[in-house]
């Protein structure tokens, strides 16, 4: 579990190196791997039970994963699905985007009538109806539904837009009008919403420095819909550590027009 949720190993040394964090989290990746040899029906079923046991489990539950105490429960926000429905019954073609490993994701989507072709997530290629271990690519690249690697994956598979292009932030009729997430690996594919842009408030740096300075007016945050984050003292710090660089490090935050984001007081919680 450390190579999941630290990304390093039992010793405390880098599970990973030598990747491009804002198109790649290598502990994502590693996750999706993991499950070649299945048969995706397979890990439907996994996923499957999974999901029941963890929603039919009471509000904090902890079950044991390894050497550690993970969270045990779940719950879909009503408020999310009745954003799903609403946008549905108004002609809006929705899809769920995730960094999770799509067979997973897919049980999970179906529970608000998500199809198949309506989910993305981390893809690993098939031998036959057996998932390997090599990830399909993205832009040319390996790349995962991570950060500017969700705008690829939104770019090719619903806008047709292949190559390094599709890295690329197109022309408004190639974009979506609306977007919603609540983590930095979304900030990218909010960004290219035309509309509205939804955040989900859990105090994630770049993705809240980016909604809080609202730089055209069309960011909404939201606080967390069960047990919403507390208010930050703190301003977040934009300025200087708002911007995940390529590698991993963090940097200024800057808008389109190159100027930089001052740090922002959390306002929403």
């Amino acid at each position: 579990m450390s190579v999941y949720t630290d990304g390093e190993t039992r010793a405390d040394e880098p599970a990973f190196a030598g990747f491009n964090a804002r198109r790649f989290e290598p502990s994502y990746a590693w996750a999706a791997q993991m499950l070649a040899g299945w048969r995706e029906s397979d890990l439907t079923g996994f996923a499957e039970a999974a999901r029941k046991e963890n929603l039919d489990a009471p509000e904090g539950t902890e079950q044991k994963v390894g050497s550690g105490d993970e969270t045990g429960w779940v719950r879909y926000y009503p408020q999310m699905k009745d954003l799903v429905e609403t946008l549905r019954a108004n002609g809006f073609d929705v899809r769920i985007i995730s960094a999770s490993a799509e067979p997973v994701v897919r049980v999970w989507a179906a529970e608000l009538g998500f199809t198949p072709d309506k989910v993305m997530g981390v893809r690993t290629e098939r031998d036959g109806d057996v998932l390997t271990s090599k990830l399909v690519p993205c832009g040319g690249e390996t790349a995962i539904p991570y950060i500017e690697g969700k705008r690829c994956r939104v770019n090719e598979d619903i806008f047709g837009v292949k190559g390094p292009a599709a890295f690329e932030q197109q022309a408004e009729p190639k974009r979506a009008a609306f977007g919603a997430g609540d983590s930095d690996t979304d900030v990218t594919f909010l960004t290219d919403a035309t509309a509205l842009r939804l955040v989900l408030n859990r105090n994630k740096t770049e993705l809240m420095c980016t909604a809080y300075d609202n730089a055209d007016g069309r960011w909404l945050v939201n606080p967390m819909f069960i047990d919403p984050k507390k208010k930050q003292g703190d301003p977040y710090d934009c300025a200087t550590e708002g911007y995940i660089e390529p590698s991993g490090k963090d940097a200024p935050l800057h808008r389109a027009d190159g100027s930089v984001v001052p740090d922002q007081q959390d306002a929403v919680s």
